[in-house]
């Protein structure tokens, strides 16, 4: 039998605001982060976290997710400054990001295109490639594990914390520190996402509303503390809740579109169950995908009936993060996962905002007025799904 795996500590940052509790809070009173069409981390400010010799060093998207995985960090106990409470040879750290400095990429082009090669920053790689978050976290706190990012598009963060469940149950370590960071708010960013129309013109994110037109960028990060049920109990830390499974596949479809009908998606919802040595019927609430866009919503509300069974796909609350913060790309998964832990443990669904005009053929319960009491006695347990660009497919189940 593999390990159990647990959860101690959450963090993120998020443009509802600075914290995890933040994040739940505001999102269950229907509360939207998104202004004139951009959900940007506004209340973020990185020299709260950072040193100034460290904020020449890292891009936006590392210190976002610094500033996460601080707060996960002092939310497990483990205290910053002082030794950890595990051995450090057996924590990890994995962080998904969709396309990592990419600020620092433009700002460089432009340094080099203005100025010459002689005037680009020597700090111009560590501070934009994909790893860099990942990186920064095993040096600031002293993570000897295995350190690594996954870069899977929109999927990015939710591979990160399945990569990290394995590894823990594999053995390769006791704890892993394990989210998902992203700043793509950026000039070349929304250009390329507006110049293939998966943005949104009206600038609002209602997921699955007939309405619904693309899109809304958003940014930021959050960050979870994985332990071996028995690393945990040793050194007397308060569980969170239990991360039961990962399920992951590919569309092998299409580059940016999903798969129609949701074979993929459906394939990934229930290898996360069985994974999980669950059914459906055993689930109380779906963190949807939701990216308001009509081709994704349309075929994540197929593949839950698929994967679900049509009878118990409509029974459950959908709700979509997406709605309130935007399109978080990379980070999205591992910001909700930790939305998805913090609405379990309250036993509440949170709403999906938005949602007004119902459209034909999406007819799950999207939680437009909530939040809703969740109907779980004892353990509650949810689904939380992250599908991306290049057909990736990625869905956590977990449990409090």
């Amino acid at each position: 039998m593999s390990r159990r795996v647990v959860i101690t500590g959450v963090g993120a940052v998020s443009p509802l605001g600075n914290g995890a509790a933040t994040l739940h809070e505001r999102w269950k009173a229907g509360e939207c982060g998104i202004e004139s069409g951009v959900g940007a981390c506004n209340d973020f400010d990185p020299a709260e976290v950072l040193t100034k010799k460290e904020l020449r060093r890292t891009d936006r998207f590392a210190q976002l997710a610094i500033a996460a995985c601080q707060e996960a960090l002092e939310n497990a106990g483990w205290t910053d400054g002082e030794e950890l409470p595990v051995n450090p040879e057996r924590v990890g750290c994995v962080i998904g990001t969709g396309i990592g400095g990419i600020a620092t990429i433009e700002t460089q082009h432009d340094v080099l295109k203005e100025s010459g090669p002689g005037r680009v920053s020597p700090l111009g790689i560590p501070l934009m490639m994909g790893n860099a978050g990942a990186a920064n976290l095993a040096l600031r706190y002293g993570f000897k594990g295995p350190a690594f990012s996954t870069v899977s598009a929109c999927a990015a963060g939710a591979d990160a914390i399945g990569t990290a469940l394995r590894m823990i149950r594999a053995g390769d370590a006791d704890a892993m520190v394990t989210g998902g960071a992203e700043a793509g708010i950026t000039p070349l960013a929304y250009a390329c996402f507006g110049a293939m129309g998966a943005l949104s013109e009206s600038g609002i994110s209602r997921p699955f509303d007939a309405r619904r037109d693309g899109f809304v960028m958003g940014e930021g990060a959050a960050v979870l503390v994985l332990e071996s049920a028995e690393a945990a109990e040793e050194r007397g830390a308060t569980v969170l809740g239990e991360l039961l499974g990962y399920g992951a596949s590919a569309d092998a479809f299409h580059l940016t579109a999903p798969e129609p009908g949701g074979g993929g998606a459906a394939r990934a919802i229930k290898r996360a169950l069985e994974d999980a040595e669950l059914s459906a019927s055993d689930l109380h609430y779906v963190n949807a995908h939701g990216t308001s866009t009509p081709l994704n919503d349309r075929s994540e509300t197929d593949a839950l009936k698929a994967a679900l069974g049509e009878d118990i796909a409509k029974s459950l609350p959908v709700s979509s993060t997406k709605s309130a913060v935007g399109h978080l790309l990379g980070a999205a998964g591992a910001v909700e996962a930790v939305a998805t832990l913090l609405a379990l443990r309250e036993r509440i669904a949170p709403p999906t905002l938005g949602y007004e005009v119902p459209d034909e053929g999406l007819d799950l319960d999207y939680v437009p007025d909530g939040p809703r009491p969740l109907n779980a006695n004892g353990r509650a347990v949810a689904i939380s799904n992250s599908f991306g660009f290049g057909g990736h497919n990625a869905v956590l189940c977990i449990a409090a």
